[in-house]
């Protein structure tokens, strides 16, 4: 058995970098940076359109506020076992397939996908959080329901 690496090329991470080009031969970015000129889950978009990368943030934003509101979906009371458990087992595979979206869409290190993306999980957890508990304000209060 040979140790010998001399024919071994070492490569240097500015070779990988500049390497790793994408369809519109854009480098991927490797730090947080702002622009629109950005490739977000699927190949050509926004294709740095600013119209479609603002659809891309609010795609983005809108995605977060599901996996929020997602994470607290009831089972009916009236559900058989096997029934309330499949149904929890598919909400969770949904908010999971959106979750991992979400993940790879702020791999882009585009600023504005990682802002939009932490500001829906934010308001999508005001919104489930606000629901809960006007729900116990107003059962302590006896306020009747609107």
């Amino acid at each position: 058995m040979s140790h010998d690496h001399a024919h071994l090329t070492p490569i240097s991470p500015d070779s990988l970098y500049n390497n790793s080009k994408n369809v519109n031969d854009m480098a991927m970015h490797m730090t947080f940076f702002w622009g629109k000129d950005v490739l977000v889950l699927f190949n050509g978009w926004p294709n740095g359109r600013l119209g479609m990368y603002i659809l891309a943030l609010a795609f983005v934003f809108l995605l977060a506020v599901a996996v929020e509101i997602l994470a607290t979906v009831p089972v009916k009371p009236r559900m058989s076992p096997l029934s309330g458990g499949l149904f929890e087992a598919a909400v969770y595979a949904v908010r999971m397939a959106l979750a991992y979206s979400i993940m790879l869409s702020v791999m882009s290190f585009n600023v504005g996908i990682f802002i939009v993306a932490v500001a829906g999980h934010a308001v999508g957890r005001f919104i489930v959080k606000h629901r809960a508990i006007a729900a116990v304000y107003m059962a302590a209060n006896d306020v009747p329901k609107v």
